[in-house]
């Protein structure tokens, strides 16, 4: 008996702010390691999402959503979604459904593609049937798809669909990775990730985007994992406000991460948050670098 071709690729997840992509990751792995956050511009990183499955590997690329930039950190940012697509097997353009067509730089990168790609038109279970297919049929007009396929990446609606569909589309070819292995990001990336995370949730309005973290210490022993970490800020006001009245705000984000971030890794943890005014980060070259936004 003949055995079953093994197949294996790169996919990656590209589109505008918000539209769903770090959502739609963590269902394809059937696993939380993206974070995910209602404001736009949440993931600044790529992140390699790993799904070993009886017979294939398929390695996504979580990507921070197209946008102008403003500051240094959105061209590294652009930069990580432009490596992506150079990498990718397949691309998925994943637009949310109740939004308008996507800017033209963002249609360009796709034209340009040589690989196949996939219209995948989210949050379809907020618009009228009828809108969804002629949304999908204009964009199907502006842009040469493989699939088109709507979905709900929140309720994981045709997600499993969306899984089959690129796994008919991928090649044979060899496991990249070892089958113990869920990204190519260390532990206390998904760490400062985490904290991150609740800094978007806690904190309001446009502060959340002038913060960075910085794991300083990742110690694992039998007991627990002790991390200190820095919430970096861009001015002096700004780190009253993480701190909060007596404490509170840099307390309640530390307690959320710190319950989220044992759950990741399975173990106790001893959380340590600290901030820090690092003067316009966002635009400074040594700081990126330092935060891993290197070129």
């Amino acid at each position: 008996m003949q055995n079953t071709p093994f197949k294996s690729g790169f996919v990656s997840i590209i589109g505008k702010p918000n539209a769903g992509k770090s959502t739609l990751l963590n269902q394809l792995l059937g696993r939380k390691l993206s974070i995910t956050t209602p404001k736009a511009q949440t993931t600044r990183h790529r992140i390699f999402g790993i799904d070993h499955g009886e017979g294939y590997q398929i390695v996504y690329s979580d990507t921070p959503g197209l946008i102008r930039p403003k500051y240094r950190l959105h061209e590294r940012m652009n930069t990580f979604i432009d490596q992506s697509m150079e990498d990718a097997d397949l691309l998925i353009l994943l637009m949310a459904a109740d939004e308008t067509f996507p800017e033209a730089d963002l249609i360009e990168k796709v034209n340009a593609s040589k690989v196949p790609v996939f219209l995948v038109l989210n949050k379809m279970d907020i618009v009228p049937h009828d809108t969804l297919l002629l949304r999908m049929h204009t964009l199907s007009e502006k842009i040469p798809f493989v699939e088109a396929i709507p979905i709900s990446a929140l309720h994981g609606t045709q997600v499993p669909k969306l899984k089959e569909l690129i796994l008919a589309n991928l090649k044979e070819g060899p496991a990249y990775f070892p089958e113990d292995q869920i990204s190519d990001r260390p532990e206390r990336f998904f760490a400062a990730e985490i904290i991150r995370e609740k800094i978007f949730m806690q904190l309001r309005e446009e502060l959340p985007y002038s913060t960075e973290v910085e794991v300083e210490e990742f110690i694992e022993t039998e007991e627990r994992v002790r991390i200190n970490a820095v919430i970096h800020v861009e001015r002096q006001n700004h780190k009253g406000m993480v701190i909060g009245k007596q404490g509170q705000t840099l307390k309640a984000i530390g307690t959320k991460a710190r319950k989220d971030i044992e759950l990741f890794l399975n173990q106790s943890v001893h959380l340590q948050l600290y901030v820090r005014v690092t003067t316009n980060w966002k635009d400074s070259i040594t700081a990126l670098k330092g935060f891993g936004y290197s070129e």
